[in-house]
C-alpha cells in the first residue's frame, strides 16, 4: 500500500505552518529589494544553454516549431545568463525568485525542481553583494521569528558572520596549503597530484580518475564544511581561479577568484561572485566548461550566442548571488527535508 500523498489533509497538516512561514518568507525578502531599489524579473525557463557548470544535470525540452521544424532547449538551472543579458542591457539592479531545475537531485537538501533567490548589481563587487546576503538572511529569519537551526546546530544570523578565505580554511580544518597544490592558477583544469597526495596524508580517498576539483571538494565536504555555521553564518572566500567558473579575479589574491559561498548550520545556502566581464576569457572557459561535460558525461550543448553578445556589448562590472530559497526556508523553520518547504513537491509516477 502506498504512502499517504502529500496533499491529503493528514500530510499537509504537518507542513502547514511552514508554508505560512515561508509566504511570509518571501514578503519580507520582497519588500527588502523594493527598498533597496532592485526592480524584481521573470525570465524564461527555457534556455539555449543550460549553463556552464559541467556538473550540473540539466533537464533537455524539445520545442516543436510552428514550421515543421523542432529545437532542442533547456530548463534553465540558473536564470544567470538571462539576468546578465538585463545588466547588459542597462538595468543596474535585479532580482527574482525564480524555479530552477536539474535532473538526477533528489534528497534531504536537493529536489529536481527548487526556487532560486538571485540578484545582481552592477557597478559592484563581491563584498557589495556579500553585504545583501547578509541583509537578505537577517530578513528571512526575522519574518520566521527566530534563529536558524537545522540538525542540532542553532545559528544566529544576527551575530558578526564569520569571513574566512578558502586557504585559511584548507590550512586550519584540513592541514592543506591548497593553493600551493596548484601549479598554474589559470589552469582551469590542474594536475591533480599534488592534492591527492595531501588528500591521502589526511585520510581522505580520492580516485585514480578524480579530477583536482573532485579532490578538493571531497575534502570541503569531509573535512570543512561541518564546522561552518556552526553558530553564526560563515562566508567562504577566493576559491582556487579554476573554481570560479565564470567569476573576475580576485583583488585580494591573483590565484584565486572572487567567488563566496555561505554557510549555516553546514549548510551551503548561497553561492556568489564579483562576475566576469572580459569576453576573450568568457569564450575561454565556456569553451573549456563544455568540452569538459562532453568529456565527462558524453553530454553536449549549445553555447548561448546572444549571451556571448551581451558580454561584447560591454557587460559592466557586476556582482551577483544565487541562493537557496527552500534551503533558506528550511533553515528558519527548522525542517530537515527539503519536500516539507515546498507548496508541492514534484510528484513520482506510480509504478
Amino acid at each position: 500500500m502506498s504512502a499517504p500523498s502529500w496533499w491529503q489533509p493528514g500530510q499537509f497538516a504537518a507542513r502547514k505552518g511552514r508554508l505560512e512561514t515561508r509566504a511570509r518568507i518571501a514578503a519580507a525578502v520582497r519588500r527588502w529589494f523594493a527598498g533597496q531599489g532592485f526592480n524584481e524579473v521573470e525570465t524564461p525557463a527555457l534556455q539555449v544553454s543550460p549553463g556552464v557548470e559541467p556538473h550540473l544535470r540539466p533537464i533537455a525540452a524539445e520545442l516543436h516549431e510552428p514550421f515543421g521544424g523542432a529545437a532542442r532547449l533547456y530548463l534553465h538551472t540558473s536564470p544567470e545568463f538571462a539576468m546578465k543579458k538585463l545588466i547588459a542591457a542597462g538595468l543596474p539592479r535585479i532580482y527574482q525568485l525564480a524555479h530552477a531545475y536539474r535532473d538526477g537531485e533528489r534528497s534531504d537538501l536537493h529536489h529536481p525542481e527548487f526556487t532560486m533567490l538571485e540578484w545582481y548589481r552592477a557597478q559592484a563587487g563581491s563584498d557589495d553583494v556579500i553585504a545583501d546576503t547578509i541583509s537578505v538572511v537577517r530578513t528571512a529569519a526575522e519574518a520566521a521569528g527566530g534563529p536558524l537551526r537545522r540538525g542540532g546546530k542553532v545559528c544566529d544570523p544576527t551575530a558578526d558572520w564569520e569571513r574566512i578565505s578558502v586557504a585559511e580554511a584548507f590550512q586550519r580544518f584540513a592541514d592543506i596549503d591548497v593553493l600551493a597544490a596548484v601549479a598554474d592558477a589559470n589552469d582551469l583544469d590542474p594536475d591533480p597530484a599534488a592534492i591527492k597526495r595531501e588528500a591521502k596524508r589526511i585520510g581522505v580517498a580520492s580516485a585514480a580518475a578524480d579530477r583536482f576539483e573532485d579532490v578538493f571538494f571531497r575534502i570541503l565536504l569531509d573535512r570543512i564544511e561541518p564546522h561552518l555555521g556552526a553558530t553564526r553564518p560563515a562566508v567562504l572566500y577566493d576559491y582556487p581561479l579554476c573554481l570560479g567558473v565564470l567569476a573576475k579575479e580576485s583583488v585580494r589574491d591573483p590565484r584565486c577568484a572572487a567567488r563566496f559561498e555561505v554557510y549555516v548550520c553546514g549548510v551551503e545556502l548561497a553561492n556568489g561572485c564579483a562576475e566576469l566581464t572580459d569576453p576573450a576569457e568568457h569564450r575561454r572557459r565556456i569553451r573549456h566548461f563544455a568540452a569538459l561535460r562532453e568529456r565527462l558525461y558524453g553530454a553536449s550543448s549549445p553555447p548561448d550566442a546572444d549571451f556571448l553578445a551581451a558580454v561584447d556589448s560591454g557587460l559592466p562590472e557586476c556582482a551577483g548571488v544565487a541562493l537557496g530559497f527552500d534551503r533558506l526556508v528550511m533553515l528558519a523553520t527548522g525542517a530537515e527535508r527539503i519536500d516539507d518547504v515546498l507548496w508541492a513537491p514534484v510528484a513520482t509516477p506510480s509504478p
